[in-house]
């Protein structure tokens, strides 16, 4: 049987009409939504995507500093670039990684690869030439110290 590439927009007439009950057309409309973007991003398969890996990212404000964990599995630290200017962070690299495994005489690889960036604007200013920076087990850790001005910065707000 010959492997064939699902195509989204090929199937778009055939797409189940939306319902008239909202809690139904929600649901269809989130099938639908999936099913498109399952063409979108990579899925490791060797197809052409519109989108780039893209890192997941979590950002905590402190008193102090601001701290910025990225996900970047399968990389070394050397193959990041990490540039930080006092409003953002952007991280950019090449992501490699190739998995085969061998059983019962049947012989399976994987292979994703392929550049991405994430640029992240920041809550508050911060020095960066003080930056602090982490790369272990894929999960970059960043420390930005923000700006002194920044620290105990007090916003009027006018209530009426």
């Amino acid at each position: 049987m010959p492997i064939t590439r699902w195509d989204p927009f090929h199937e778009i007439e055939h797409w189940e009409p939306i319902s008239k009950e909202p809690l139904r057309a929600l649901e269809q409309m989130q099938r639908q939504m999936n099913r498109l973007m399952e063409h979108l991003i990579p899925s490791g398969n060797g197809g052409v995507s519109i989108l780039s890996y893209i890192p997941s990212a979590e950002i905590k404000e402190s008193p102090n500093d601001i701290c910025l964990k990225v996900e970047i599995p399968g990389m070394e630290a050397k193959d990041l670039n990490v540039d930080v200017t006092e409003e953002s962070v952007s991280i950019s690299g090449e992501r490699k990684s190739e998995t085969k495994t061998e059983e019962k005489g049947m012989i399976r690889s994987e292979f994703h690869y392929g550049k991405f960036e994430r640029h992240i604007p920041l809550p508050a200013h911060v020095q960066n030439d003080k930056v602090e920076a982490e790369y272990k087990n894929g999960i970059l850790t960043l420390t930005l110290p923000k700006v002194e001005g920044e620290k105990h910065k007090a916003v009027k707000i006018n209530v009426g």
